[in-house]
């Protein structure tokens, strides 16, 4: 059995896995069931079993060999899941020495995704999501630091399309909108 392979990214505090949640519980009571995979939490896991990290907010500051390594034992065991899947993912990561691509190359040949979505609203709104969740330890960044991330975000999508042969779409999740962006991602997993 295969499935759709959709990854979908975001800058964090954006509310993807928001709107991955009620995605998935709109579409399961159609009967178009996924399973979301957090590509990061796979990575994670190897980490913390191997020692170098405590928690998540650790992970980007690895090196770029460890990066590498748990990137490819993660794209590794998602490739081989069946079903349609959500990879809930970052395009980019930022770490000390600059923006880290999420999905390189050799992660990309393993999971052959069908479709890239991009979670994206302003700057200004990201921010001060971030500033009210308290549940992680982020570094701090202004309105134009989100916002390059952000323009990262959108070049290294394409580049990845230009890899995959997969489409690229962009879904805006503003505050007090997550109903709108919910439907546009139903209509376009289903």
């Amino acid at each position: 059995m295969t499935g759709k392979k959709v990854i979908i990214t975001g800058v964090p505090g954006v509310g993807k896995t928001s709107v991955i949640t009620e995605s998935i519980r709109r579409l399961e009571e159609e009967g178009v069931p996924y399973q979301s995979i957090n590509f990061g939490t796979f990575m994670f896991e190897v980490a913390q079993k191997e020692n170098i990290v405590k928690d998540r907010d650790e992970m980007r500051k690895l090196d770029k060999n460890s990066q590498k390594r748990l990137q490819q034992l993660a794209s590794q065991a998602i490739a081989r899941i069946d079903g349609n899947i959500i990879i809930d993912t970052h395009a980019s990561v930022k770490t000390p020495v600059g923006f880290l691509a999420g999905l390189p190359e050799w992660v990309l040949k393993e999971l052959k995704p069908d479709l890239i979505i991009l979670v994206e609203t302003d700057s200004d709104q990201i921010l001060k999501r971030r500033l009210s969740d308290t549940s992680r330890i982020r570094d701090i960044e202004g309105y134009q630091d989100i916002q390059d991330h952000q323009d990262f975000n959108r070049a290294v999508a394409a580049s990845y399309a230009m890899l995959t042969g997969c489409t690229v779409r962009y879904i805006k999740n503003p505050d007090f909108l997550l109903e709108k962006a919910v439907e546009e991602m139903v209509q376009v997993l289903r």
